[in-house]
């Protein structure tokens, strides 16, 4: 799908100190040259894209969770793939996802209500529940119930990430009673063109993702998600076609990746992902990793985490990302078949449903080769090779490793996949500053200690120091 994006100007909600006159504060921080009533549709599509770009874009993916899941390295200015950052480096998921996520998917909803279209109001729902999920898998506790808000909390506090995960479950759920097929049509919509059977699909892969994200921690509720969705006979994404995705167009509105590889060239493939995929005869290999400038030996060569020996690596000797990243037209996927397959492998695997695992692991394998256009003998072919075989002994490695293939681009839920399945064993970044150890979350906006501080400093008391290191709630090692 291509679309022309239309530029809108987002409202923002500007967190203040003073606890007094929020009405007035509120009027007078008005953006006179913003519309003070947006176009619902053209809401939906600016709310869509501005997320996307900052999922799929440099700061929360190329420059952060793709260098910790070490898909990606750096072979120029590489103190990201050595873990040096500060306060400021890892807000632009926090920012852009209140300002232009959570802020203008709350008036989406209002002015749904006004209209009387549920179907934008259960959209809206869905998308701002993913964009509340991107935030508590990258730094914890929340502000949840209160945030978006500024007229009654301009100082939101912090929810728990249990209770973040629990409330997104039931808003996913409310989610669902909005979407009617039968309803009011939608405009706007550059994911599923308005198709509100394929949201529902969205909406309960959303749910199933979450679900396990908890199974570790209250595998009850992961059991009462479960029977939710089996009472409610909700279906899920069940072919490629259904992948929730944007696509993006050309030129100014082309993928980030491409939009950044215009001008930069100081990103690589991990010499980690490369090796594996080697060494598994896997076909995805050339989709992911472009050939070496210079002919070399091996064709396709990966840079290491964290190098500290410029000299060893050079530009013209190392693999950039496959063409497939590098093309305008690349989508951003949100959440893919193969995905909710891997899904339905591991609820088997833990006995909590009486599908057969290794034939759903089969399957996530071919649809994850099928969204790249690898060929039927070459699926075959790998799909029986020992290296891709089940291990039914433990579903977490064959799963893990599979899986962080599969979600090879989508960095920040291919780390937070990596932080709960543990698996594959990744080694730190040679270089790295963090005394042997990885990554484990991203580090709160350093604004928030001066506009928020009393409420941060009670959510890291509870969840722990705002480090790199610190282990989220749904993380159990």
């Amino acid at each position: 799908m291509k679309f022309k994006y239309i530029p809108i100007l987002f409202s923002s909600a500007l967190l203040l100190s003073f606890s007094s006159c929020k009405d007035e504060l509120a009027d007078l921080n008005k953006n006179p040259n913003a519309t003070e009533i947006p176009q619902i549709d053209y809401l939906l599509t600016g709310a869509i894209k501005s997320t996307s770009d900052a999922y799929w874009g440099v700061t929360n993916n190329m420059n952060s969770s793709l260098l910790f899941i070490q898909h990606w390295s750096k072979i120029q200015y590489n103190d990201p793939d050595r873990y040096i950052f500060t306060n400021n480096d890892l807000q632009d998921l926090w920012t852009s996802g209140y300002t232009k996520g959570v802020t203008n998917l709350n008036k989406l909803v209002l002015l749904a209500d006004e209209q009387g279209n549920t179907n934008y109001k259960g959209v809206a729902k869905v998308l701002r529940s993913w964009v509340y999920l991107l935030m508590t898998d990258a730094y914890g506790d929340i502000p949840y119930s209160q945030s978006g808000q500024i007229k009654d909390y301009i100082n939101p506090t912090y929810d728990s990430q249990k209770d973040v995960y629990y409330g997104l479950l039931a808003d996913l759920k409310s989610a669902q009673t909005d979407l009617n097929a039968a309803g009011k049509p939608i405009l706007g919509d550059i994911i599923y063109k308005g198709k509100i059977e394929l949201w529902k699909k969205f909406a309960n892969a959303l749910r199933l993702r979450i679900a396990l994200r908890i199974a570790d921690k209250d595998v009850e509720k992961t059991k009462a998600v479960l029977a939710e969705l089996t009472a409610e006979g909700g279906s899920l994404i069940s072919t490629n076609l259904e992948n929730a995705q944007l696509t993006y167009s050309t030129s100014p509105n082309q993928n980030p990746i491409s939009n950044l590889f215009d001008t930069r060239d100081d990103y690589r493939i991990s010499k980690t992902i490369v090796d594996t995929l080697r060494s598994l005869k896997d076909p995805r290999l050339s989709i992911f990793v472009s050939p070496t400038k210079d002919v070399t030996e091996q064709t396709y060569i990966g840079v290491p985490n964290g190098f500290l020996d410029a000299k060893k690596y050079e530009l013209s000797k190392t693999s950039k990302p496959g063409t497939y990243f590098l093309a305008p037209t690349a989508p951003a996927v949100i959440i893919s078949y193969a995905e909710v397959l891997f899904n339905r492998a591991e609820i088997a695997a833990r006995g909590l449903s009486t599908e057969d695992a290794a034939g759903l692991y089969k399957q996530a394998i071919e649809a994850s080769l099928q969204q790249y256009g690898v060929s039927a003998t070459a699926i075959n072919a790998y799909t029986a090779s020992a290296a891709a075989q089940y291990n039914a002994t433990n579903f977490k490695a064959s799963i893990g490793l599979q899986k962080w293939i599969a979600l090879f681009g989508q960095g920040l839920e291919a780390f937070a996949e990596w932080r709960r399945l543990d698996y594959p064993e990744l080694v730190p970044a040679i270089g790295g500053t963090l005394s042997g150890k990885m990554p484990l979350r991203f580090l709160y906006p350093g604004q928030e200690q001066s506009l928020n501080g009393a409420n941060y400093k009670s959510a890291i008391a509870r969840q722990g120091a705002d480090l790199l290191t610190t282990r989220l709630w749904f993380d159990l090692k």
